[in-house]
């Protein structure tokens, strides 16, 4: 599945001065690839105490069902709860790996998760990504 072997899987880096952690995907990842990169993820969440993310998907081509359930229903409640408060991922994605996601059985949109210790939001637009990232951080009542 690997197309781009001359590129990192995710580029990390947390950006202080707008409390922001991004991540730039580099390639579509294989399933089998994936659990050392969210221990990736989960290390520098701890280090930066960072509850907003900006994840950039757009070279990816699909998500993998079995990861985004677990994603959803354990690593996404578990960083919350290490992290100490509310957590936030801006998605940024091309046009169409946003269509098979928001097409796929189960899909969430951003308003279902209200009452969740984090949310969710895909964007096509790397400004409004971190704009919405923003508003959350202001939000008083996270």
């Amino acid at each position: 599945m690997n197309l781009d072997t001359t590129s990192p899987l995710l580029h990390l880096a947390h950006r202080p001065d707008l409390d922001i952690m991004v991540g730039r995907w580099g390639y579509q990842p294989a399933p089998d690839e994936l659990p050392a990169v969210y221990q990736q993820v989960e290390k520098e969440a701890l280090r930066s105490r960072c509850r907003f993310w900006l994840q950039d998907i757009r070279r990816r081509t699909l998500n993998d069902p079995q990861t985004t359930r677990w994603l959803l229903n354990v690593f996404f409640p578990d960083m919350a709860q290490r992290l100490g408060g509310r957590l936030f991922i801006a998605y940024l994605v091309g046009p169409a790996l946003h269509e098979s996601i928001v097409k796929q059985p189960g899909y969430v949109p951003a308003e279902a998760y209200n009452d969740k210790p984090f949310a969710t939001s895909f964007f096509g637009d790397e400004g409004a990504a971190i704009r919405w990232l923003q508003i959350q951080q202001t939000d008083k009542v996270r």
